[in-house]
């Protein structure tokens, strides 16, 4: 019982020791106010030169839905194309490993990337959008100083396999990108949408290059999803086009047969009408072979067709785009603050301080 009651007799106490030597400190402190006072000019001077030598950039958003066909092949085409004893099913690609959400990572894609860059300015072909973003950050005059380039690089648009060296700069500009620049999310794991964010120190690099990654991003994905198919429908396409072809042939044929027997001596009537009849059985055959590969094709076209997803533009950006600007105040405070902070570990580390 006794001991119960000295607990609540120290706790005031402790709690009093706790003030008195925290103010004791802070008197301390205070008799070293010329390098506090020194330690806030610095800081402040530094947020300032922060403020001054930090450029502004730009973010260019948009947003987008993809619609993906998670069919396991037993659509109408399936059903159609088993008529006439053809599986494409299996051919589906909605239970694949492209699935919607893997446009994500696709965005991420240092190939795909690099593809969006090598994509020329505008329709005049003033240069491509690495050589816009070289200008942009100082790259294209820190390369020509140094001794490892010491030329002024041009990166050639629409063209994927550049020189080595432009290679491993052109990797730079990727590498910056995809750590700082480079932001992808989906607001709403339960919606097909995305969203995709570029910040560059150019507006109109950071919008163009926000359209085309999502550009390429979108064509690969498309071709890789419907790749299969679209090989069946080439396929069967260039079947149907010989075929047709052959069969405008065999039809000129057949007529002149039949012409032939109009005119006829008696004593090749025989070999005449033999010919006559050859010619239009192989019609008739090629005929309905016909029929039956453009049926084939059709039900291939529809399957693709159904499988093919869609990538549709939701929010697209327009200029003017957001200009991230980095407040006076913000960064002096941050300047003014570290500083000080710093200045209070030093002198506690060197027993300045002392209660």
């Amino acid at each position: 019982m006794n001991h119960t009651i000295n607990n609540k007799e120290e706790d005031p106490f402790l709690l009093a020791s706790l003030l008195q030597n925290m103010l004791s400190y802070c008197k301390s402190l205070l008799g070293h106010w010329k390098i506090l006072v020194l330690m806030g000019i610095i800081g402040s001077v530094l947020g300032s030169a922060y403020v001054l030598i930090k450029k502004d950039t730009y973010t260019a958003s948009t947003t987008f839905v993809v619609e993906d066909n998670k069919s396991s092949g037993g659509g109408i085409a399936s059903a159609l194309a088993g008529q006439f004893g053809f599986d494409i099913g299996g051919l589906s690609s909605g239970s694949g490993v492209l699935q919607g959400d893997n446009v994500l990572g696709l965005l991420k894609s240092k190939t795909l990337i690099k593809k969006a860059l090598l994509t020329t300015v505008d329709s005049l072909g003033a240069g491509s959008l690495a050589d816009l973003y070289a200008n942009a950050y100082g790259y294209n005059k820190k390369w020509l100083k140094s001794k490892e380039v010491g030329y002024e690089v041009k990166f050639n648009a629409n063209q994927l396999n550049n020189i080595r060296l432009e290679d491993s700069l052109l990797h730079i500009i990727i590498k910056r990108i995809t750590a700082k620049e480079l932001a992808i999310s989906k607001p709403d794991k339960k919606l097909s949408l995305f969203s995709l964010e570029l910040t560059t120190r150019n507006e109109k690099l950071s919008k163009l290059l926000c359209e085309r990654l999502l550009k390429v991003t979108s064509e690969f994905y498309i071709a890789t999803k419907t790749k299969r198919i679209r090989g069946n429908v080439d396929r069967l396409q260039q079947r149907v086009d010989s075929l047709k072809t052959l069969l405008n042939q065999k039809t000129s044929s057949s007529i002149d047969a039949s012409r032939d027997l109009l005119d006829i001596n008696p004593v090749f009537s025989q070999n005449k009408e033999v010919n006559a009849e050859i010619s239009g059985r192989d019609k008739i055959v090629q005929a309905t072979i016909f029929a039956e590969l453009t049926k084939n094709l059709e039900a291939s076209k529809t399957m693709l067709l159904q499988e093919t997803p869609t990538i549709q533009v939701v929010d697209a950006p327009e200029m003017p785009l957001k200009k991230n600007e980095t407040s006076w105040l913000f960064s002096i405070f941050i300047g003014i603050a570290s500083l000080e902070a710093l200045a209070i570990i030093g002198l506690f580390f060197f027993k300045k301080v002392k209660p």
